[in-house]
């Protein structure tokens, strides 16, 4: 097990390696971190990184995950792509709050 998971950290495209500029890339874990990932690559990633990224998680697991994104840490224009394909409605603020 340890030894796929070098694999698959070793397997980081570029293309999402660039949309996560502030991490050390080395030490994503693609289970750990994988809401990371996702909030990184729907926001800013490229075409080749949504491709990664859909390749990697399932479209139902990006959008489990992506409605849990606050709206307020959405590029607009990325919410708006993303809530189409993915017919989602991400959390505010106010419904975050409610469900701790």
């Amino acid at each position: 097990m340890t030894s796929m998971f070098w694999t698959r950290k070793r397997d980081l495209p570029d293309d999402v390696k660039q949309v996560l500029w502030s991490y050390d890339t080395t030490k994503i874990d693609l289970d750990k971190h994988r809401r990371l990932i996702v909030g990184q690559v729907l926001n800013y990633g490229s075409r080749k990184a949504t491709d990664w990224l859909f390749e990697h998680y399932s479209q139902e697991e990006v959008a489990n995950i992506a409605k849990t994104i606050p709206s307020g840490q959405w590029d607009k224009k990325s919410l708006a792509l993303w809530s189409l394909v993915l017919n989602i409605t991400p959390t505010t603020k106010a419904s975050a709050m409610a469900q701790r």
